[in-house]
């Protein structure tokens, strides 16, 4: 009885989500490209002819137009129902297992920065300092936020964020100088150790090295598989922040979980 009715709140959430990823396929096709993100309104980029409500409606509206415009027919990419799904689905997990209204609120913020980063660096090989330096300071705003939360001083909650954005980005530069030295090219952008200080802003220090073994870890299986399979070459770029944004947000999640496991693991007491 409990689950249904809850299940008003959860569509909610879901449609509050999906309304949010919208306006992300949004901002992911105009930050690269230097346009607005308020202006125009979302219109087809062939025919330019501006989209009705209806069609704006969030996936429903990729499948009552069956992918296509409808005024002049060009296929529209399976990406923005995908997009505007995922982040929905994201928002009502972030709803069910966070602990309170900041947390979650927080990471939907969160995982909204992630979404854009990942894609945009998917399409474009670049992570805009527009949205790392953004995410960054809000970042230290929720680490504020939360230690209003907690008997802990103010000032904690925002060194806990400044200390894991400085470990962020001091560790991925040097990252970065000996996998360049290593390799003979280079190894990782400068949009990535940006990225690691805006994880460090809202993970803290000890979190922010638990995502980056993890985005370590994943980029090397990945892209190690897909040199194996002869997908791509060995010089070939492969773009590093989809890794350390899906990273981040296992551990933001989960990353207590993961830290008391390989603590007891490798320490026990």
């Amino acid at each position: 009885m409990g689950i249904i009715l809850s299940l008003p709140a959860y569509l909610i959430v879901f449609a509050f989500g999906a309304s949010i990823g919208s306006f992300l396929n949004v901002v992911i096709y105009r930050i690269p490209a230097g346009l607005s993100i308020l202006h125009p309104p979302s219109r087809c980029p062939r025919c330019l002819t501006r989209l009705s409500p209806s069609e704006n409606i969030p996936v429903f509206g990729w499948l009552w137009l069956q992918g296509r415009c409808k005024h002049c027919h060009t296929p529209i990419s399976i990406r923005y129902p995908l997009v505007e799904a995922t982040t929905g689905l994201l928002f009502l997990l972030i709803f069910l297992i966070s602990p309170n209204f900041t947390q979650t609120v927080g990471y939907w913020v969160l995982f909204s920065w992630l979404i854009a980063l990942s894609l945009i660096d998917l399409d474009t090989y670049t992570l805009p300092n527009v949205l790392t330096q953004s995410g960054l300071i809000l970042g230290l705003g929720f680490q504020l936020t939360q230690a209003l939360t907690t008997p802990s001083p103010l000032s904690n909650g925002l060194m806990v964020g400044i200390l894991g954005a400085v470990l962020g980005i001091w560790l991925f530069d040097i990252i970065s100088f000996v996998g360049t030295l290593v390799m003979g090219q280079t190894a990782m952008g400068a949009g990535d150790s940006k990225l690691a200080a805006m994880m460090g802003a809202w993970l803290g220090w000890k979190y922010l090295l638990v995502a980056g073994f993890i985005a370590c870890g994943l980029g090397a299986i990945v892209g190690g598989g897909a040199i194996a399979l002869k997908l791509i070459n060995r010089r070939q770029p492969i773009p590093f922040g989809p890794f350390l944004a899906l990273a981040t947000a296992i551990t933001a999640l989960w990353g207590q979980t993961l830290l008391s496991a390989y603590l007891s693991l490798f320490f026990p007491l």
